[in-house]
């Protein structure tokens, strides 16, 4: 009998979790609220309650090679950061090229995700749900259970500012932001410089009559464009910069990014600069900022300290008059609500205590419920959210050996000391990983890291691509049993794919430009 398979959502972690399953020969089927795939990253005017989804003008903050699934590049003509609507037709690719879209069940909302009467003997799921095309409930049981829910779903909101409940302009939540209509000619507070606040407050200030961007804490700003048009992740997330990373001291390290993001624009002048280094929390990815602060459009200001009347007073005591609207891009909240009512994993400010950000501890004794794409990375979730559905795959399948309990717990609370001593405490930091440290952890799982040292001698040019070019997810489909034949070609012509990706006009000029030598040489000689 073949194993079945529950994947419960079918956005970026969902369609890899149906692929994965698939080709451990399970029988597979994924429950989408929707009536579409793609999740978060599906543009909505009109998103159902408990679903995400991105602004109208998103584009991604990762590039295309480092975004990708790891058996299926972009197309060449692709840019390197997409538009949402072109990632999202990169999603629907997949999902065609696989043939996955059988096995979704479309306007299906689960209740519950419960464990069976037997789970002690058989680890066996049930999974109630309704069909809302036809109101209809039903239940059945499942072998395990995929959670692919987000956590870009819940609008988180601080604690109220005094004077906030009786303001007398428009309140909402980035959450609700789509796009800038209804709101040329308004004077906007958007509270919060995440990648969000920020986005927000540009794209308003070509339109809206005056934007002030308040900010607690202030950050660090990147562009995604580096030296000589590269992409900045490309730059920094390969295997030789995280050798650095383990042989120089923090102090270091953060001395050297600080100089080269200021080298950009010196971020105490423009008053962004924060109290914390650049790798104590997550930058701000924005190519735009910096430049509408000095045309004047985004006004950089302290927190908000209360509202009155139509007045937000700032808590360096300043204050803007007839305020429009407030916006609070100020994150979100997570949990698990559908897994018996919340009760089976507990989370506190977004705190929660995963195996690998995927494994319950106490559930170690079988193993059949993992949470996938619960992670904030250095780099894209989708490539971390594959290898997370290849390993709960394999093993389901018995072909990859997880820890004991105990192990785990121990391996949890080690990751979150971790994390304590290395990020500024923030419900932004606690699913924070490295991006390259942690596809090798998980690759060890399953025995699919790329062997790069015995590559030196046998094939040294792809040697040097997998040490010193972006890591880029096919490295994880040379070795190991699910390795794909497709993987060295994808490694070696990623650099050519980058490079020709603007060249749209090409003439005798453009075509002097050539690619460099290789990413690592940007960070040296800067």
């Amino acid at each position: 009998r073949k194993m079945r398979v529950a994947v419960i959502g079918a956005g970026a972690s969902g369609l890899p979790a149906i692929k994965c399953a698939l080709e451990q020969g399970f029988e597979v089927v994924c429950f989408e609220k929707s009536s579409d795939l793609g999740g978060l990253w599906r543009f909505k005017p009109n998103p159902c309650p408990g679903e995400g989804t991105v602004m109208k003008s998103t584009v991604i903050n990762t590039s295309k090679e480092m975004t990708a699934y790891s058996d299926f590049p972009p197309p060449a003509e692709t840019a390197n950061y997409m538009h949402n609507s072109e990632l999202l037709e990169y999603f629907r690719s997949y999902a065609k090229h696989f043939d996955l879209e059988q096995h979704i069940r479309y306007q299906h909302e689960v209740l519950d995700v419960k464990r069976a009467e037997d789970y002690e003997v058989t680890g066996k799921w049930v999974v109630e749900y309704k069909d809302m095309s036809t109101n209809n409930a039903g239940n059945e049981r499942f072998d395990a259970v995929a959670l692919c829910t987000g956590h870009h779903t819940e609008p988180y909101w601080p604690t109220p500012f005094p004077g906030q409940e009786s303001f007398k302009g428009r309140i909402m939540h980035s959450h609700d932001y789509k796009d800038h209509k209804g709101l040329e000619d308004k004077k906007v507070v958007v509270i919060g410089i995440g990648n969000s606040g920020a986005d927000i407050a540009v794209e308003l200030s070509k339109m809206a009559k005056k934007v002030y961007l308040a900010t607690r804490s202030g950050s660090w700003v990147m562009n995604r464009v580096w030296d000589k048009g590269e992409p900045t992740d490309l730059v920094y997330l390969n295997r030789f910069m995280f050798t650095l990373k383990v042989a120089f001291p923090h102090r270091a390290q953060n001395f050297f990014i600080e100089r080269k993001i200021n080298g950009r624009f010196d971020h105490g002048r423009y008053g962004l600069r924060p109290a914390h280094r650049a790798l104590a929390a997550h930058v701000t990815i924005n190519d735009e900022l910096p430049n509408r602060i000095a045309s004047g459009t985004v006004i950089i200001k302290p927190n908000v300290g209360s509202f009155e009347g139509r007045s937000v007073i700032f808590e360096d005591g300043t204050r803007v008059e007839d305020v429009d609207v407030v916006i609070f891009a100020t994150g979100f909240s997570f949990g698990f609500p559908v897994v018996e009512k919340g009760s089976l994993i507990p989370v506190e400010s977004n705190r929660v205590s995963l195996f690998l950000n995927m494994y319950p501890p106490q559930l170690a004794e079988k193993n059949t419920l993992a949470v996938i794409g619960l992670i904030q990375p250095t780099g894209s979730i989708m490539p971390i959210s594959e290898m997370q559905c290849r390993l709960f795959m394999t093993a389901l399948a018995g072909k990859a050996k997880l820890p004991t309990e105990k192990k785990m717990i121990k391996h949890v609370t080690k990751v979150q000391k971790n994390m304590a001593s290395e990020f500024v405490a923030s419900r932004r930091h606690t699913i924070q990983v490295y991006y390259p440290e942690y596809m090798d952890e998980v690759a060890s799982f399953l025995g699919c890291s790329p062997r790069v040292a015995t590559r030196w001698i046998t094939d040294p040019r792809l040697a040097y691509a997998l040490v010193f070019n972006g890591l880029v997810p096919y490295q994880y489909r040379l070795d190991g049993a699910d390795k794909w034949e497709g993987a060295r070609e994808a490694i070696l012509g990623m650099p050519q794919r980058v490079f020709d990706a603007t060249r749209t006009r090409r003439t005798k000029e453009t075509l002097k430009s050539k690619k460099g030598l290789h990413y690592v040489w940007h960070i040296l000689k800067g």
